[in-house]
Formats: structure tokens, C-alpha cells, sequence
């Protein structure tokens, strides 16, 4: 490489007063470091920039024609088939809204938490809370009380929402809580009982904008503590624009999708209980997941587009899936967590009338950064997330010489949208750690970039392991377990050891098996430098992960503590 295309730029290198001239194959421009997305959107599919707009109101200004609404499905709860029309869910949204409002004194800047496992009210919930210019926080279902009793205080909640199996959870914190569904012995108010019995009013324009706070989302606190990541109305508005652009240029606009992945996550929230309704397509719902209810789900229901996590696609590949009829799946997408080039592979393989598809993105970017346009694009890329997302511009630093590294090199990912989070709640160092002062969101994320623009996500940067100077990727290693046909699923960890860490692999033997640990550590050092390979193994019955799919490493390493100890 040499002349300007060997150039590499330093960090605080930006483009000025010049046109960006990038690299048209890989979107690079050598003169400032940075990555351009290699799709621009059409001059009728920009993000709104108006000021005043906000989320509630841009959604259901996508909603259906009045006429098509009365009729086009927007929700299907899969244990039920109870159904809601566009319509119906415009008439939902816009009656608990005026409760909210009249009734129980929300206003502008007020935080409600909601505590609730999926179900055909909670998309109601979030745009009615959105509707009236209060801040949504949501939380997982299987928190602790202490863990609820802390988000509510880091939060400020002035109002709770919770299902009836999960509300004494909020009973605690003293904040006032109503119920999602109307309780057996009615003593509580509930949701359901505010919309029966609402007669809808006008309700002051709650004069936001883009600039304010929709939404408090706590990162799931793989790696560290779990932060409260502040997300305003624009940025909803930015990723709501690109996932109907995407549903658009994928031809997905007639699609049935299901929908299993929890709406309190920024996966579930972005596509579910927002983005998807701006497109008019149907949504089928899952409360909680199972496999085989997942199964008779697309199989009743003809599903089309299941956008999924990486144990679900690994479940689809190495599950007995006979006996239902998937042939109506078009479209599987992976995200969360990544996915391995052989599940990918493996997915292909058994069901090739459907594409399969990797994106990337994390809380702190609402949800998405990367994505594939067709599905020959991640045939021919597997291991990749796709491309960047149009708006986005990336930059791959290098994090020991803190430089913008060309396509091939390795480094920390970073992005710039505006659908980034404008910080942690009430955590200034934190920002400034992860969010530079010219907006780049560093996303802790070990990637590169090949000549084509194609991202490949490597490993969290925080859990490399350090193994005598060597820098090892769980994922690698992961990966490379999972190709093996008696392991459901694993984990490896750092242990600690006299060269500093060595890779320690956690297994999920398949029921009939009788694998070894030899026989794992055998299998994996025959595919990898002898630097990388796993010299423990432990056998488990089941992996630790967060509702996206995510491998809850911290518990895992707490629990390999806990042996040692007991040992001694």
C-alpha cells in the first residue's frame, strides 16, 4: 500500500473544508480515517430533521390509510390469535393516553417504568407514554427486586406499569404501579380498565423535541454495570427511518413477522413496539419464548421474517424440526450477539429456501449500525454484519496507538449517527469515556473492515484474553466448539493461570453424548494456533445469557471461582 491510499489518519483527524473523497469499493477515505456508508437514502426517505417532531407522532403518522387500517392486522398473539387492526391500536393508544394525561397527571419529562413480559398491550404502552411526552424505561421481567428498586431510583420513575405476576416487584419502591391486565379480585388498576372506561380528549400538544429524552434503556451490563443510556426522540426517529428504508429495499412490506425477542430490550422495542408499524406489516407475538411454540407459531401463522439471536438460529440448525411445515420463512435475522460463520452456514444448509442475515448494533446506537441488502451480499460474506447503515459513518481504531487503521487492520469500532445515545444517565465520566466530544460512540467492539465496506465483529475488547502477550477472541474459539456435532452450546472464559489468562470452555453436550474433556481440548486444538486453544473444559447443563442471547460471561467466571474455592 503506498501513496494516499497507504495513509492512515491519527484519531482527532476529521474531514474540513474538503468533499469526502472515499474509497467507492469500501467507503474509506484515507485522508481522515473514516468509513462512509456505501447507501444513501432517496430524497423521500430521509430522516426528518424538524425540530419539533417526536416519536409517538412520527410513528402513527405511517400508521395505514383510515380505510386499510380497520382491516390490516397489526398484532397477532400467537397462544390466542386475539388480533388488533391499525385501527384499533390507534384508538388503544390515543384512550390511554388521555387516562395517563387526565387522570393520572403525566406530563412532559416524567418517567414511567414498565415491568411486563410481551403482550398486545405493550406496544400500546410505550406510544401512549411517548404520546403524552413521558420518558420510557423498561425493565427485564426476571430482575430481582433490588435490581428494579435501583433502576426505578437511577431513573426517577413517577409511575409504574407492571404485569400482575411482576408487580410486587415494583410494590416496594413505593412508586405507584398499575397493572397491565385487570387483576381476578380487581384490586388494582389496571391498564385494560383505564382504556374500557376512557372517553378520549384532546391532549395538549406536550411541545417536545427531537433534542428531549424518550427513553432510559439500561445496557445489560455484560462487561460492567449496567447503565441507564439516554435516548431522545430523535434518535427513535432516525432508526424508525432506516428500518422502514430497510424493510423497503428487502421487499418485506407484505411480510408476517414474529416477534419472541422482549420489548423491554432495544432489539424488541426499535422493531416491535415502533419501527415495524410505520411499514404496515403484521406482527404475530410471542409472551415469552419456547422453541417448539416458535415452531407452530410460523407454521400456523405462515410467518415470513423472524428476526432472531444466535442460540435461536443454533436451536433451529441443530434441533429435530421435523414434523412442522417452516417452508413460509423467507428471511431469519441475527442479532445481539454474534453469529458463527458455520451456524450461519449450517442454517443455509437445512432450510436454503430462506436468507439468513447478520446486523450489528448495541443499546447506545438504538439498536442497529450494520445490515445486509440481499442475502447473496451474506452468502458471500459470511462472518460479516453487513454493511454500515445509511447515515452512519465508522472509524476502526487501533487501541494501542489510538490511529484510524485502513480495511484488513484490526480495532476498536467506532460510530457516528444520530441515532447514538446522547449519554449514560447521570454518569459524566462514563460519557466522556464512550462518547468523544465530536459525537464518535466508541463501542468496545475488536472489528475490521474488508475492501468491500463489510464489517466483521471480532470479539468484545474486554474480553479478549490474555494468554503470554497473545490477545485470544471467545467468539473464535466459540465458534469453532460449536462446529462440533455432539456441543448444543458453549462459552469460554479467562482463567486466571501463571501465563497470565488461559481460554477455559464451558459445554453443552448434546443428551446422548459421552465427550470428553480431552476430546474437547483435542478437537479445538486441531483448528486454531496453539496460542488460542482451550486447555479447560467444564460440562454445564446450560449457558448463562441475557434475553437478547447474550453470554452472561461475568456468571459464568463467578461460578468457575466458586469450583476452584470449593476444591481447595
Amino acid at each position: 500500500m503506498s501513496g494516499e491510499e497507504g495513509r492512515i489518519a491519527t484519531v482527532k483527524d476529521e474531514p474540513r473544508s474538503y468533499r469526502p473523497l472515499y474509497d467507492r469499493r469500501s467507503g474509506f477515505d484515507s485522508r481522515s480515517g473514516i468509513y462512509h456508508s456505501l447507501v444513501q437514502l432517496g430524497e423521500h426517505e430521509k430522516i426528518p430533521t424538524r425540530p419539533d417532531l417526536d416519536t409517538a407522532t412520527f410513528v402513527l403518522a405511517q400508521f395505514p390509510h383510515p380505510k386499510e387500517a380497520e382491516s390490516q392486522v397489526a398484532l397477532i398473539e400467537s397462544a390466542t390469535n386475539s388480533q388488533i387492526t391499525y385501527a384499533q391500536l390507534r384508538r388503544l393508544i390515543n384512550s390511554l393516553a388521555t387516562e395517563l394525561y387526565h387522570k393520572l397527571g403525566i406530563r412532559k419529562g416524567d418517567v414511567v417504568f414498565v415491568l411486563s413480559p410481551n403482550s398486545l398491550l405493550y406496544p400500546t404502552i410505550c406510544l401512549a407514554v411517548l404520546s403524552v411526552g413521558a420518558v420510557l424505561t423498561t425493565a427485564n421481567p426476571l430482575n430481582t427486586e433490588s435490581e428494579i428498586a435501583k433502576q426505578v431510583c437511577d431513573s426517577g420513575a413517577k409511575l409504574g406499569i407492571a404485569s400482575p405476576e411482576e408487580a410486587h416487584k415494583l410494590f416496594p419502591t413505593g412508586v405507584p404501579t398499575l397493572l397491565t391486565s385487570r387483576p381476578s379480585d380487581d384490586s388494582a388498576l389496571s391498564v385494560e380498565e383505564l382504556i374500557e372506561g376512557s372517553d378520549p380528549m384532546e391532549i395538549p400538544k406536550p411541545g417536545l423535541h427531537q433534542s428531549d429524552t424518550a427513553a432510559i434503556l439500561y445496557s445489560s451490563g455484560t462487561t460492567g454495570t449496567s447503565k441507564g443510556v439516554l435516548l431522545t426522540h430523535a434518535n427513535f426517529i432516525s432508526i424508525v427511518t432506516l428500518l422502514k428504508w430497510s424493510v423497503d429495499v428487502t421487499s418485506s412490506q407484505n411480510d408476517v413477522f414474529l416477534c419472541f425477542i422482549p420489548m423491554f430490550h432495544i432489539y424488541g422495542l426499535a422493531f416491535f413496539a415502533l419501527g415495524l408499524f410505520c411499514s404496515g406489516v403484521t406482527t404475530v407475538l410471542m409472551q415469552r419464548f419456547d422453541f417448539r411454540a416458535m415452531l407452530e407459531a410460523i407454521q400456523t401463522h405462515q410467518v415470513n421474517n423472524v428476526p432472531a439471536v444466535p442460540p435461536v438460529i443454533l436451536g433451529l440448525v441443530k434441533s429435530n424440526t421435523d414434523g412442522y411445515d417452516l417452508t413460509s420463512l423467507r428471511r431469519v435475522g441475527s442479532g445481539a450477539a454474534p453469529l458463527s460463520k458455520d451456524v450461519a452456514n449450517g442454517f443455509r444448509e437445512k432450510f436454503p429456501w430462506a436468507e439468513i442475515r447478520q446486523g450489528y448494533g448495541l443499546t447506545e446506537s438504538c439498536g442497529a449500525a450494520t445490515f445486509f441488502v440481499s442475502d447473496e451480499e451474506a452468502m458471500a460474506r459470511s462472518g460479516s454484519c453487513g454493511r454500515l447503515l445509511p447515515s452512519f459513518s465508522a472509524k476502526v481504531v487501533d487501541f494501542e496507538n489510538r490511529v484510524a487503521v485502513p480495511p484488513r487492520r484490526e480495532g476498536e469500532l467506532w460510530l457516528k449517527s444520530p441515532v447514538v445515545m446522547r449519554g449514560y444517565l447521570g454518569n459524566e465520566s462514563a460519557t466522556a469515556a464512550t462518547v468523544d466530544e465530536d459525537g464518535w460512540l466508541r463501542t468496545g467492539d475488536l472489528c475490521y473492515f474488508d475492501e468491500d465496506g463489510f464489517v466483521y465483529i471480532v470479539d468484545r475488547i474486554k474480553e479478549l484474553i490474555k494468554y503470554n502477550g497473545y490477545q485470544v477472541a471467545p467468539a473464535e474459539l466459540e465458534a469453532v466448539l460449536l462446529s462440533h456435532p455432539h456441543i448444543l452450546d458453549t462459552a469460554v472464559i479467562p482463567v486466571e493461570d501463571e501465563a497470565g489468562q488461559i481460554p477455559m470452555a464451558y459445554v453443552v453436550r448434546a443428551a446422548s453424548s459421552e465427550l470428553t474433556e480431552d476430546q474437547v481440548i483435542q478437537f479445538v486444538a486441531s483448528q486454531v494456533a496453539s496460542y488460542k486453544k482451550v486447555r479447560r473444559v467444564s460440562f454445564i447443563s446450560a449457558i448463562p445469557r441475557s434475553a437478547a442471547g447474550k453470554i452472561l460471561r461475568k456468571q459464568l467466571v463467578s461460578l468457575n471461582q466458586h469450583q476452584v474455592i470449593s476444591k481447595l
